[in-house]
């Protein structure tokens, strides 16, 4: 077996230079949405660009548990390199949201394992894990969809989005719009869904933003396409 080549950087140079950019006013804002670090997210990406790949380094940051160290390392990482069990691992272990989403937008979405995690996910028991089967699905239902039960999907977003947990709403209610707004046929019953659900519909959208609200996403984004 062939050794590992050493760290060109130290797990602990990367968390002294994380340390030196803590702000207590960016960890204040953070922690009202569950994630656990005090960095502003441009200044932590300048490190990450610095560092370029360096996946063993990515592997002892992760392993530290800190939020912020975690982030570096999904930026720095191999996502290829990764085996479905240790992404299984890792997104089980990933509790912080910002980890949560760049784990799945940075990483497991570009793995050879993607589809099988996908499919491993959707049902599981944890509502968090189930919520990244749900996003991996929505990604497909966007640009892939061909094999996908569609409007199946549409019945399980009828029957429990209403009631799931905080995680697993909100990626439902993704897929939901990404159905209303790549297939036509099925858009009208999306929105429909949409409606009667009202999931999301109060919620407070900065203006020059869309509403996550599905029928107000799938208008605006048909609206868009149109436009083109």
């Amino acid at each position: 077996m062939t050794p590992h080549a050493p760290l060109t950087t130290t797990v602990a140079e990367v968390q002294a230079e994380l340390a030196a950019l803590e702000d207590p006013k960016v960890r204040a804002v953070n922690e009202r949405h569950g994630d656990e670090h005090g960095v502003n997210l441009t200044r932590l990406r300048s490190i990450a660009t610095r560092l370029k790949t360096q996946h063993e380094l990515a592997r002892e940051l992760w392993a530290t548990g800190d939020a912020a160290s975690r982030l570096v390392a999904l930026l720095v990482c191999r996502p290829r390199t990764f085996s479905a069990t240790e992404l299984d691992a890792m997104l089980r272990e990933a509790r912080v949201p910002k980890v949560l989403d760049w784990l799945l937008s940075y990483v497991v979405k570009k793995s050879p394992h993607a589809e099988e995690l996908r499919v491993a996910w959707f049902d599981d028991a944890d509502p968090v894990v189930a919520s990244a089967g749900w996003a991996l699905t929505s990604a497909r239902v966007a640009k892939k969809p061909e094999g996908l039960d569609l409007p199946g999907l549409l019945d399980l977003v009828e029957a429990h989005m209403k009631d799931a947990p905080e995680r697993l709403q909100w990626a439902m209610n993704e897929c939901l719009a990404m159905i209303g707004i790549h297939h036509p046929d099925l858009r009208e019953r999306a929105v429909a869904i949409g409606e009667r659900l009202e999931v999301l519909k109060d919620y407070p959208t900065p203006p020059g933003c869309t509403s996550p609200f599905a029928p107000i996403w799938i208008d605006e984004m048909v609206r868009r396409q149109d436009a083109r």
